[in-house]
């Protein structure tokens, strides 16, 4: 098993540059298979959920092909031919190791009519159930049923057909699911409550590219009138909001003050202005040209409280990164987590290396100590995001930090450790036994 070991104390200085969106690029793949044909997807970030669906894909009898470069300088390409779909199965094997292979239950009904897909797994924190997907699905027709732990799904004769849906609450993945779906069921079918985030517009851009007719794209309706089929299509991903949103974090806490930390491949629209505005408020500076955020650090980052909730709220997938910064702020801070439970797993790790952090059924109380040192020592990663802001808070600890268990880290971010090496940080990764 894989740890990252992390000197603390050097600063992070130069460039940093944010790869493809892991939350749209999985999307963007499920939708590849409605398209009877080669569909190409560009700016694809090189991980391990990238792989895994890519194989899931495969079961199904699809050709893909994805040879990323870390040496090139060009965006990783990654092709799916979806001519000869013959297997309409997502199986346990391959679907406990993420939850976005659940999308194969949409987009298999949507291409084949049918499917069987294995109950998701993925990250070990909070009950995140699959019946919103459920009942979008029988809402356009589709017959479930449950076999052994997996879902069969099947459209009735004459294909699914469109239905007015409303998702209590909002659920992106079920958004998506629905709308792979609805795609080329017959008729209009309307979602009330979507989702808005950006992983959805830029998801549902690719429909549109392929043929699909979608309205309402970043608002909380979207209108979805089926057609017969739809086309391969070249697409390129958007880069990784949460990425942007961590390294932006990253250099508050370990930029020396009146130095720039400058982040390349961005779209800061995509963060949403609650994170934007929350940034401003810590007094931590930075500037957008284009798709560059230029941060400068500060002698003292301001605390400031945080709320999450869905786009254009502050994002969930946030929080635990924002918690080390308010470790470093000069007074005390809550974190208030709405959009799922359980998910502050990396509070008692913190609280190891020196934080002072209270857990209060869902919310956090932070006591920042304004810029005082955390300690170094053995970690352990729960799930993706917990599994980053202990490599954050690895960067201003005293001594060395290990981080167990980052295959959690190796779903979410391209080459980290090899990005922030380049940047000034004394971090390597080694094999360890448990």
């Amino acid at each position: 098993m894989d740890k990252l070991v992390i000197k603390g104390g050097n600063p992070l200085r130069g460039r940093l540059h944010v790869g493809g969106s892991k939350n749209t690029a999985l999307p963007l793949m499920a939708a590849a298979l409605l398209g009877d044909g080669v569909s190409t997807i560009h700016n694809m970030p090189v991980l391990q959920d990238v792989y895994t669906f890519a194989n899931v894909l495969r079961v199904t009898g699809a050709r893909v092909e994805f040879r990323p470069d870390f040496d090139a300088n060009t965006p990783d390409t990654l092709v799916v031919d979806a001519s000869s779909i013959n297997h309409f199965e997502a199986p346990y094997d391959l679907v406990k190791q993420m939850r976005a292979s659940f999308y194969m239950l949409g987009a298999l009904l949507g291409r084949c009519g049918q499917a069987r897909v294995s109950l998701p797994g993925g990250c070990a924190w909070g009950p995140r159930p699959v019946d919103l997907h459920l009942k979008g699905m029988e809402a356009l027709g589709a017959n479930i049923e449950m076999d052994q732990g997996y879902v069969v799904a099947e459209a009735p004769e004459g294909g699914l057909h469109g239905a007015h849906i409303r998702f209590e609450p909002s659920s992106v993945g079920a958004t998506i699911n629905v709308m792979l779906a609805a795609s080329t069921a017959n008729g209009t079918t309307v979602l009330d409550n979507a989702a808005a985030e950006p992983d959805v517009v830029v998801f549902g851009e690719m429909l549109q590219a392929m043929g699909a007719k979608v309205s309402g794209l970043g608002t909380t309706t979207i209108t979805i009138e089926g057609v017969d089929k739809l086309s391969p299509v070249e697409f390129n991903n958007c880069p990784d909001r949460i990425e942007l949103g961590t390294y932006m974090i990253a250099a508050a806490i370990a930029t020396p003050a009146g130095e720039e930390l400058v982040i390349t491949g961005a779209e800061p629209d995509h963060l949403g202005d609650d994170f934007l505005n929350a940034f401003r408020k810590t007094g931590v500076p930075f500037e957008i040209d284009g798709d560059t955020v230029t941060v400068t650090g500060v002698e003292t980052i301001q605390p400031v409280s945080i709320t999450t909730s869905p786009y254009p709220g502050f994002p969930t997938d946030l929080q635990a990164q924002w918690s080390v910064m308010m470790t470093q702020a000069n007074g005390a801070s809550s974190i208030t987590e709405t959009v799922y439970s359980d998910r502050f797993k990396h509070i008692p790790e913190l609280n190891r290396m020196g934080a002072a952090c209270r857990v209060d059924d869902h919310v956090v109380m932070v006591q920042g100590k304004n810029g005082t040192a955390l300690q170094g020592t053995n970690v352990m990663s729960t799930d993706l995001r917990a599994s980053v802001s202990l490599v954050l808070a690895g960067l201003i600890a005293e001594g060395e930090t290990h981080v167990l268990r980052v295959y959690h880290l190796d779903r979410g971010y391209e080459n980290l450790e090899g990005k922030l090496a380049g940047a000034g940080i004394d971090v390597r990764r080694e094999e360890y036994q448990e």
